[in-house]
């Protein structure tokens, strides 16, 4: 504190503090306001205080990404991906293994929902709607094949490894794998996806770039104490949010399972809910003409979703010897391979239209339609 701060009164000190920090005033409350929210749930929450405390969650999980981004800013590629993809894979894993403990329900199966979830958000939702809105703001909007294309072929083997190939291995019955099979598979998704981060951010990052140079422009590096405040409040966000999820999780599945829907439900708001703060910057991105931007963020969240997340829920599943189904089921594949098979296409020229956008957005529409009319 400076000798000016030292002459103005406490509330205009905070204010300035704060300023210089270069943080708002929401990120840095909310997790504080999740450890109050987690201390009242050991007395119950009842209906309003469930909202409420679904609420903070959510709140959480924003200022989570958020100073995970400032402390992935700060510290630079290739590390500063790392970051942030570690931070939204605890949140995710929190929110899985919380409701796969829970007595409410089977949740055998919703670490597979929820990755199946992310996986059509994000081919479908996020990129029909980035395609779509950019088209019809900018027209024709251009981006770098190559990047794309290394994405793209990551992300269908590590899909097809961890979602189908289960209901076609012999060892064990069912849409399981046997436990040597699914360390492998663990071992295999954490691979591809450390393969795949060093070529985007070390051996090929022309491949990740506009064509006519990176026009996403350079935000100011975050100081040494904005970025130090910024972590531990990540921590305390993580925890708050570890915390919530447990404490919510019987709730929202009895309350699902309550209204008569489908346990699959569950993971397509848990999937939401983690992919909500990069599909607003994807979304933004493709309204300032910035498709390739837009596209990053929405494919690198995919590979994170499976190369992070499946041997994070693999490794507590056989420590704590909690049963994990992850094959999919008949027509979730089909919706998954016309997945595949369309963002090959309509991101296989380098060129994208309100057309591509829009078919990408049919079939999110489906696919959410039979996941409550199975």
């Amino acid at each position: 504190m400076t000798i000016e701060d030292d002459a103005l009164p406490p509330a205009d000190v905070r204010r300035s503090l704060l300023h210089r920090l270069d943080l708002p005033l929401w990120a840095l409350a909310l997790p504080a306001l999740g450890l109050v929210t987690v201390l009242f749930s050991l007395y119950g929450y009842g209906v309003a205080g469930t909202v409420g405390a679904t609420i903070v969650l959510f709140g959480c999980v924003l200022a989570a990404v958020h100073h995970a981004e400032v402390v992935a800013h700060r510290v630079g590629e290739p590390f500063g991906t790392l970051v942030l993809a570690i931070a939204v894979t605890v949140i995710e894993v929190s929110l899985i293994v919380s409701l796969m403990m829970s007595d409410a329900g089977d949740a055998s199966a919703l670490a597979r929902d929820t990755v199946f979830a992310a996986i059509m958000i994000i081919l479908n939702g996020i990129i029909g709607l980035c395609l779509l809105v950019g088209g019809l703001r900018h027209g024709e909007q251009r981006f770098t094949l190559r990047g794309v294309s290394a994405a793209l072929c990551t992300l269908a083997a590590l899909a097809v490894l961890t979602l189908v190939l289960p209901n076609y291995t012999s060892t064990t019955p069912g849409p399981y794998y046997a436990t040597s099979q699914l360390v492998l598979v663990a071992v295999v998704s954490l691979f591809l996806y450390g393969v795949f981060v060093m070529v985007q951010t070390l051996r090929h990052r022309e491949y990740f770039l506009p064509e006519h140079g990176d026009d996403d422009g350079h935000a100011a590096m975050p100081s040494r104490a904005t970025t130090g405040v910024a972590f531990g409040t990540l921590l305390v966000a993580l925890v708050a949010v570890v915390l919530l999820a447990k404490a919510l999780s019987r709730t929202v599945e009895e309350a699902v399972l309550g209204a008569g829907l489908p346990l699959a439900v569950v993971g397509v708001v848990i999937a939401a809910l983690v992919l909500a703060p990069e599909s607003l910057a994807a979304y933004r991105a493709a309204t300032r003409n910035r498709i390739q931007t837009s596209l990053n963020l929405a494919l690198g969240s995919a590979l994170a979703t499976i190369g992070l997340t499946i041997p994070a829920v693999a490794i507590v599943s056989l420590v704590l010897d909690l049963p994990l189904a992850l094959g999919l089921g008949a027509m979730k594949i089909v919706l998954l391979a016309l997945s595949l098979f369309i963002a090959t296409i309509s991101l296989g020229t380098g060129r994208t239209t309100v057309l591509q956008g829009a078919v990408h957005l049919v079939i999110f529409a489906v696919y959410l339609f039979t996941t409550v009319v199975p």
